[in-house]
């Protein structure tokens, strides 16, 4: 197929565009290249260095004799977009492109307007190109299980079967985004069904868990490949937080009691997914949910794993609990199928396989490349702005 992935260069989607590249699609990437920016105005950077978009392609056709596609622009742009879309006329759209942090949609106001304005309104752009110029097109979007929340009961695969009064109906499941970001992907979720049912679109929702791991099959071929490896407090996923701050020796920083609990998954696994969905597309007018994600942790329990995986290292990690800067429930139920994907033939990686290798040895690897000083939360979801000296607790073996 011919497949046009926009957010190509980001954390996702590099490696996803190299698996699609790989396995024989031909591959568009469509990027504004923004993330690159935001690390300026962080402070921040990826722990591993990554190679300018054009030397990543590059080395993509020299070590596997393919090309990928690049091409310039922002979905917020319609004349960009309607043109990409018209020009390429692809098969498949993989949809990346969006301001991807929680964190950061709360630093301010003005934060969360960009995400908000960003993220919903590039869709909307995208949607209507899709329709004017290739209404077959499947889209698939990456969307988050953020959107759920922690309800008290089984989180389903998009949606619910409801009896009220005496009526029975199936319904998009209930939604309790916790913040700006997570609210702009219940947007993107409405108006992707809205779409599939006027237009006759035909659409994938992945709502991706928590992703971790820097190393494909083919990022790790060459250096100029390598992905991106965000530890900071407001793109770092906690994950990846804890193993750097184990390899440098700073505590690892738990919000609250640690309790709160949601799916994860290996970026190996977000390629695989991706590309399953690609390819067994949804029907004209359906609107498709996956809950795409393969186990389950609570804070307390990745703490707990990082530190043992840190001893077999001859590291000594410790645990310190912070008041948590985040509105969110601590202690929770939380249940939530994810049968989909592998039922389509996914062979999941679990963490327990794949902690040293793809996160604590990388994050030890370029800790001379870490910020210590970026690795404690300033976010505060109850202010609306960045704190520079959070509270702390005493420290815990």
């Amino acid at each position: 197929m011919k497949i046009l992935v926009f957010g190509g260069d980001g954390y996702c989607g590099w490696p996803t565009s190299l698996h699609l590249s790989e396995v024989g699609h031909e591959v568009v990437i469509a990027d504004n290249f923004v993330r690159r920016s935001i690390d300026h105005e962080l402070g921040a950077a990826s722990l591993t260095p990554i190679s300018d978009p054009k030397e990543r392609v590059r080395a993509w056709r020299e070590t596997s004799g393919a090309e990928i596609g690049l091409e310039y622009g922002d979905l917020l742009d319609w004349e960009f977009t309607s043109d990409v879309v018209r020009r390429h006329r692809p098969d498949a759209v993989v949809h990346f492109a969006e301001q991807r942090a929680a964190p950061y949609s709360m630093i301010d106001r003005s934060h969360a307007v960009y995400t908000q304005h960003n993220n919903v309104i590039g869709t909307l752009n995208l949607l209507f190109a899709l329709s004017e110029h290739v209404p077959d097109c499947h889209l698939v979007k990456l969307g988050t299980m953020g959107e759920y929340g922690t309800p008290n009961i089984d989180i389903e695969e998009g949606y619910l079967e409801v009896e009220h009064n005496g009526r029975k109906d199936t319904l998009p499941f209930p939604k309790q985004p916790g913040s700006w970001y997570h609210l702009s992907k219940v947007h993107d979720s409405h108006n992707i069904m809205f779409a599939c049912k006027i237009w006759g679109l035909r659409a994938t929702d992945l709502n991706q868990g928590v992703v971790y791991g820097t190393i494909t099959p083919q990022t790790e071929r060459d250096p100029r490949l390598m992905n991106r490896f965000d530890y900071e407090e407001v793109f770092g996923t906690v994950l990846n937080r804890f193993c750097v701050q184990a390899a440098i020796g700073h505590p690892l920083t738990v919000y609250g009691d640690g309790g709160q609990t949601r799916g994860f998954l290996d970026i190996r696994d977000t390629v695989r997914c991706v590309e399953l969905a690609v390819e067994n597309p949804a029907d004209a007018g359906e609107f498709r949910v996956f809950n795409q994600f393969t186990e389950e942790f609570s804070v307390r329990q990745l703490a707990g794993m990082i530190v043992d995986a840190a001893a077999k290292l001859g590291i000594e990690a410790l645990v310190e609990n912070l008041p948590n800067p985040r509105v969110e429930l601590e202690d929770h139920y939380y249940n939530a199928k994810h049968t989909g994907l592998l039922d389509l033939g996914l062979d999941p990686h679990y963490l327990s396989d794949s902690l040293l290798d793809s996160l604590l040895n990388i994050a030890v690897e370029h800790r001379a490349r870490a910020d210590a000083e970026i690795v404690m939360p300033s976010v505060s979801w109850r202010s609306g702005r960045r704190q520079t000296e959070p509270e702390m607790a005493e420290p815990q073996a």
